[in-house]
Formats: C-alpha cells, sequence, structure tokens
C-alpha cells in the first residue's frame, strides 16, 4: 500500500524564514529552492514556550515531509525554503 499526498487548503507555498505553524498543520511539505544546502527547524510547543528545538539540513533543490504537532512552528534558514500543509492518504 503506497501513501499520496493530499493538498489541504488553498493557497501557494509560504516562506519559512519565520517560524510558523502553517495554520496548526501536522504535515508540511519543504522544498529548499536555496540554490545550496539550508536547514529546517521545527519547535516543539510548551504550555510555557516553545523547547526541544530540531534541525536538520536539506540539500539544493531537496523536498521534504515534516510531521509536527498542530502547535509546533516550523522554520527555514532562508526564504527560499518553502512549505506547504498537507497530508497523507492511502
Amino acid at each position: 500500500m503506497s501513501s499520496r499526498t493530499l493538498l489541504i487548503g488553498v493557497g501557494t507555498e509560504v516562506a519559512l524564514n519565520s517560524p510558523t505553524t502553517l495554520d496548526n498543520a501536522t504535515v508540511v511539505r519543504v522544498v529548499n529552492n536555496s540554490g545550496g544546502s539550508a536547514t529546517v527547524s521545527v519547535a516543539k510547543s510548551t504550555s510555557v514556550g516553545y523547547a526541544d528545538t530540531a534541525t536538520v539540513t536539506l540539500p539544493q533543490d531537496a523536498v521534504e515531509f515534516f510531521q509536527k504537532n498542530a502547535q509546533d512552528t516550523i522554520s527555514g534558514s532562508a526564504a527560499t525554503v518553502l512549505g506547504f500543509k498537507v497530508g497523507f492518504t492511502n
């Protein structure tokens, strides 16, 4: 059984150079158009703010899917790192 990407909502990809929940998305498709390696970070939401930030490096032109909790924020190291709220379906 294979999974497919389900687009959720209407809109365009969002620059991730500022932390965002992406409308409380739990799955975010991220593409790195920065022209080089870029970082993507997910900060876990807590009752007193954000903690436990995880960061990964994406190579140029890479596409990756990040799963996060609805209130967690996601951000990228450049405005050319773009995210879009998606889901998975079988």
